[in-house]
């Protein structure tokens, strides 16, 4: 049995209850708030898991923010969690990937101190090939004092954090999250309708035996990029074998696997779209909120120049170069962009 595999029975509400008491003046008001987004998960996990049969496969006809075509799936995930959390008193905004601006709460419903940013289904362009995909997560609290919430809220450095994690949704159903206490999984029990804590004090591995990256970018990168993959290609010194290329092409398949069983993820900026010139990943709905799992399990993302979580946002949609991973990858690749950047 794995290292980390727990050798107790704890659902998901026990141990955020668990983690609640450690805080004696918790209210209560932020264990609740990740509840309902609990159940928006349980659900939009039902409708993935017979997305054929309800015919919500494929493309909607439109195009989001991002210039992306949107899922008809995409769009059920991000109303589910929209009406889960909209009237709880919990949050005072939300963002979403699929939205251009901030996602206000209902004037008919009380606001509340914390800011939820959420990609509701990373990796859509997988869905009609019956691939992993997954939704992620980050939770601020808000800046301003009461009221509606602002930009001011949304737009803050990822160090600011107080919760993240992501839920992938493959052969089983998986929430992973920290409140920067460690990291925990959690596997959904269909039969009884329960996130069951079956990975406990997650770590990452402290060299990685993966690297993942879109390789058929290559001809776009720049030098460094190019010159650490190739790095990576040769054999290790201490273990004598190159590393291993593995890529899904969902972000969250790819860093979950990352986690458990130790590899680098590279997406760095390319040539190819003049349009998004600092690469594909968005900061505030992506980078940031694995950046935090990450950290909080040992290793590290970066830019290439500086630390993720460091990184200040200046738009909704601002999007970043990430390399994520063990501790000391990431440290290589920086070295890589010092020696060879913008060449």
């Amino acid at each position: 049995m794995p290292t980390h595999m727990p050798h107790k029975l704890v659902t998901l509400q026990r141990h955020m209850l668990e983690q609640q008491a450690r805080f004696p003046f918790a209210t209560g008001e932020f264990t609740s708030m990740l509840m309902d987004f609990v159940v928006a998960v349980k659900i939009i996990s039902r409708e993935i898991n017979k997305a054929g049969l309800a015919e919500i496969l494929g493309d909607a006809g439109e195009e989001n923010i991002q210039g992306e075509q949107v899922m008809k799936l995409d769009q059920f995930a991000q109303d589910r969690i929209y009406k889960a959390m909209d009237h709880g008193g919990h949050l005072a905004c939300m963002a979403s990937e699929e939205e251009e601006h901030l996602i206000p709460i209902p004037p008919q419903f009380p606001t509340g101190r914390y800011v939820l940013m959420f990609d509701p289904l990373d990796g859509s362009s997988n869905i009609d090939a019956n691939v992993s995909i997954g939704t992620i997560f980050a939770i601020h609290r808000r800046k301003t004092h009461s009221g509606p919430g602002t930009m001011e809220d949304a737009l803050q450095v990822g160090n600011n954090l107080v919760c993240a994690g992501y839920v992938l949704y493959g052969p089983s159903t998986v929430l992973v999250y920290s409140t920067a206490s460690g990291v925990a999984g959690f596997t959904l029990d269909p039969s009884i309708g329960e996130f069951c804590l079956s990975h406990e004090d997650i770590r990452m591995p402290e060299r990685a035996k993966y690297y993942s990256a879109n390789e058929g970018n290559t001809p776009y990168w720049g030098e460094a990029d190019r010159k650490f993959i190739e790095h990576l290609k040769q054999p290790d010194k201490a273990s004598g074998r190159p590393y291993s290329s593995r890529y899904i092409g969902t972000l969250v398949s790819d860093f979950h696997r990352n986690l458990l069983s130790g590899g680098v993820f590279l997406y760095p900026p390319d040539r190819k779209d003049p349009k998004k010139p600092a690469g594909k990943l968005r900061l505030l709905y992506e980078a940031a909120p694995l950046a935090y799992i990450a950290e909080q399990a040992g290793g590290a993302a970066t830019d290439g120049k500086q630390r993720i979580l460091d990184i200040q946002p200046k738009g909704l949609h601002d999007r970043t170069p990430l390399c994520i991973g063990p501790k000391a990858d990431v440290a290589l690749y920086e070295k890589f962009v010092r020696e060879f950047g913008g060449k």
